[in-house]
């Protein structure tokens, strides 16, 4: 099943879809290169402000579709990016974009879902909401950020809670820790998370970047060694029993049976 994402333009607000809701809006490697694109589309028109990343559907996502990013995870790096494109967990410094994003999730926001809240500006959850950081449960770690960033939003207790255990949080405990900065009733998500990126939208555009440039410039110098270490760290999990086994029960739908070895 191809990648899916919808755009909608409200003003000076670009508003990116994932729409794969038969899929639990997996990611593929389609629509993560199809939001890869949008974000360029974003970064280059002028008469557009901010970004608004939500989900079409029951769920935000259910993750990624492990088979397909194995290749590339053993190769060292991760799946390739469109011409244009920008990178969607902000990993690659020079394919970051400039302008601010606000997410409306629902649902399971499991993996990748963290990692793009991470990665986001204001994010907007609704009390359906359910998150889940799985990848120990797998045999491996998170490499789209959450390694570097959780900490940082949350405390370095309330993420190793989170990270260590793979256990599933709702709403109310990503409100509590501050990794979402608004609860809503299911189904409103959307429309509070694009009135607070129409706000944004009509302040100075200038002033609005150069308040995220002075605020992000605190963030890059703690994350680059960290980032860079994302990858050469994965490899050797990659060729373990237990990677083996987590990529079992993830494709039987069960849980792993770890050894550490």
């Amino acid at each position: 099943m191809a990648g899916a994402l919808s755009l909608e333009r409200h003003g000076a607000v670009l508003c990116m879809g994932l729409d794969r809701a038969a899929k639990r809006n997996a990611f593929n490697l389609e629509l993560y290169g199809e939001l890869s694109s949008a974000l360029g589309t974003l970064e280059r028109d002028p008469e557009l402000r901010c970004g608004l990343l939500h989900a079409h559907g029951d769920h935000f996502t259910g993750g990624i579709e492990l088979p397909q990013w194995l290749p590339h995870f053993r190769a060292g790096r991760m799946p390739p990016l469109p011409d244009g494109g920008l990178d969607p967990m902000c990993l690659d410094p020079a394919r970051t974009r400039s302008k601010p994003l606000v997410m409306a999730i629902q649902g399971y926001c499991y993996t990748i879902g963290i990692e793009l809240l991470l990665a986001a500006d204001i994010r907007v959850a609704a009390e359906s909401t359910r998150f889940a950081q799985i990848e120990v449960q797998r045999g491996i770690y998170p490499i789209g950020g959450a390694t570097v960033r959780f900490a940082q939003e949350v405390g370095w207790g309330n993420a190793m809670r989170w990270l260590l255990t793979g256990d599933t949080f709702d709403a109310t405990e990503a409100l509590r820790i501050g990794l979402v900065q608004h609860v809503t009733p299911t189904g409103a998500q959307f429309e509070a998370a694009l009135a607070i990126a129409q706000t944004i939208a009509a302040q100075a555009p200038l002033g609005v970047k150069a308040t995220l440039d002075a605020v992000r410039l605190t963030r890059k110098a703690a994350e680059t060694e960290a980032i860079a270490r994302l990858l050469p760290d994965m490899l050797p999990l990659l060729d373990t029993d237990d990677a083996r086994e987590g990529l079992a029960a993830f494709l039987e739908r069960r849980p792993g049976r770890f050894t550490g070895h």
